[in-house]
């Protein structure tokens, strides 16, 4: 799959069939994340794979996501910004959290092209999750992301905005590009 093809096709699933994934694709999916750009190339990201059944029912009950039952893997995304801290001090955070972002892009994007379904879950209780998965009181919980294959039955699609929405040039408001051009979703 192209990498176009994988950022427009990919979309939240909550709906999971019974087939389960392929490890190993979970496993490619996650080596996607530390090729992502890193503040100072200091890579500040841990994964946890989860494929027993009643640690996910437990993630399911921290984050109060029922869907979250029926996924095959959890994938749990944790930083470490005390790594940051020695070269970044008080920015350490920010640039932790920008860092888990483009990480986990790359593990979405990786894990699309591998025919996984998914979906970002970040409603939870991270004390919870530390609790459950032994993670260290320093370390923050970023996200986690439970794993299947798409059932058939399919969800809403959500519309995502038109280009010529988000997109201004050269100072905030202009959307006119120089010459006088109006970029739109079909020109661009």
């Amino acid at each position: 799959m192209q990498l176009m093809n994988a950022i427009k096709k990919r979309k939240s699933v909550k709906r999971f069939s019974n087939k389960k994934p392929n490890w190993r694709k979970v496993i490619r999916a996650i080596d996607a994340a530390r090729f992502s750009p890193a503040a100072g190339n200091q890579f500040a990201m841990k994964f946890i794979m989860i494929s027993d059944k009643e640690t996910i029912q437990k993630l399911a009950e921290a984050s109060q996501q029922e869907f979250v039952r029926d996924a095959h893997f959890v994938v749990v995304a944790v930083s470490d910004d005390s790594k940051l801290e020695r070269s970044y001090a008080e920015r350490a955070s920010r640039y932790s959290r920008q860092q888990a972002g483009a990480a986990i892009q790359n593990f979405l994007l990786a894990a699309e092209e591998q025919g996984l379904a998914t979906i970002w879950v970040g409603h939870f209780v991270e004390d919870q999750i530390k609790t459950i998965l032994g993670i260290p009181e320093k370390m923050v919980v970023e996200a986690f992301f439970p794993i299947g294959h798409e059932t058939a039955i399919k969800g809403s699609e959500a519309r995502k905005p038109e280009l010529e929405n988000i997109l201004y040039f050269g100072k905030w408001g202009n959307k006119k590009m120089e010459p006088e051009t109006r970029i739109t979703s079909r020109n661009a």
